[in-house]
């Protein structure tokens, strides 16, 4: 199985700098850059910043780590990814999930009271319909779009990657999903996630490739931010913080090698680190490029 290792960029790399950091990977041969969705930040928009990225790179993947997709209309998503394939075969890799991680945002992507978790499902299916299908004819309960298409479409099909740790996401995962991204998980608990996953695909009659499990792990040489512990703190109280968190580079292949041992072979690193972000890299570079295979 493929072991890969990308570098994520969230609020922490404003608009100003982003040129520079795409330039940067794509130059030492990182495998692939991933951008949250980060609406109240200065983080650069998901589908902005894959575009501009794809768009001065040729190696480089690009990925949403992760975007909402419920409230917004599955077609015109389907348009913007079928495009950005287009124009860059390959290297284009969506990951949705069902809310925003900061609830300032909920309301951004409206949805019937109570029905999220309905409309993201149906969306997805839409979604995919309207990615695979030269004409999409598809009546929901939320959805209707009949006799019509996006026209280009992916010259192969695109994957459709996941994230969310709860156990309705992972069976969701397993029925509509081609792979997850998970998060603030430990080792264990993520191995035991794939399990659910894989388990639910099987009832579905689907298969998903056994190197499509990943997960985003968070370095943190200066010690873990405030917000950072709060965030963890907010999702996960049953965990101590320091076991979803690297610390070291040491720490964080430790962590990599309980992933890896659970099954999960993607990996998207982000930092907090308050060093110029050139260090980062060059460190990424030298410390994990030599783990893939």
């Amino acid at each position: 199985m493929k072991v890969r290792f990308g570098v994520a960029v969230g609020a922490g790399a404003e608009p100003e700098q982003f040129a520079g950091i795409v330039d940067e990977l794509e130059a030492a041969g990182v495998d692939s850059l991933w951008l949250p969705e980060l609406v109240y930040s200065k983080a650069v928009d998901p589908v902005v910043g894959m575009s501009f990225a794809l768009s001065r790179t040729s190696r480089l993947k690009v990925g949403t780590s992760v975007t909402i997709l419920p409230g917004r209309h599955p077609v015109l998503v389907a348009k913007q990814l079928a495009t950005l394939a287009a124009l860059a075969p390959k290297r284009v890799l969506p990951v949705f999930g069902l809310r925003p991680a900061q609830a300032a945002e909920h309301d951004l992507f409206p949805v019937p009271e109570g029905q999220r978790a309905k409309v993201f499902d149906e969306s997805l299916r839409l979604l995919r319909s309207a990615l695979d299908d030269d004409e999409v004819n598809f009546a929901g309960e939320f959805f209707t779009v009949a006799g019509t298409g996006i026209g280009v479409r992916p010259s192969r099909p695109l994957d459709i990657w996941l994230g969310g740790s709860a156990p309705a996401a992972l069976r969701r995962i397993g029925r509509l999903a081609d792979g997850w991204l998970g998060s603030f998980l430990t080792p264990a608990e993520a191995g035991r996630a794939r399990e659910t996953i894989q388990t639910a695909a099987d009832e579905a009659g689907r298969e998903i490739e056994a190197d499509h499990f990943g997960i985003s792990v968070f370095l943190a040489e200066d010690g873990i931010p405030e917000q950072r512990t709060a965030a963890i703190r907010a999702r996960r109280p049953d965990v101590d913080p320091s076991e979803l968190v690297a610390t070291s580079w040491p720490e964080l292949h430790r962590l990599l090698d309980g992933y890896i041992e659970a099954g999960l072979t993607k990996f998207v690193v982000s930092t907090s680190s308050t060093r110029p972000y050139d260090e980062f890299i060059d460190r990424f570079v030298a410390e994990l490029i030599p783990r893939q295979n």
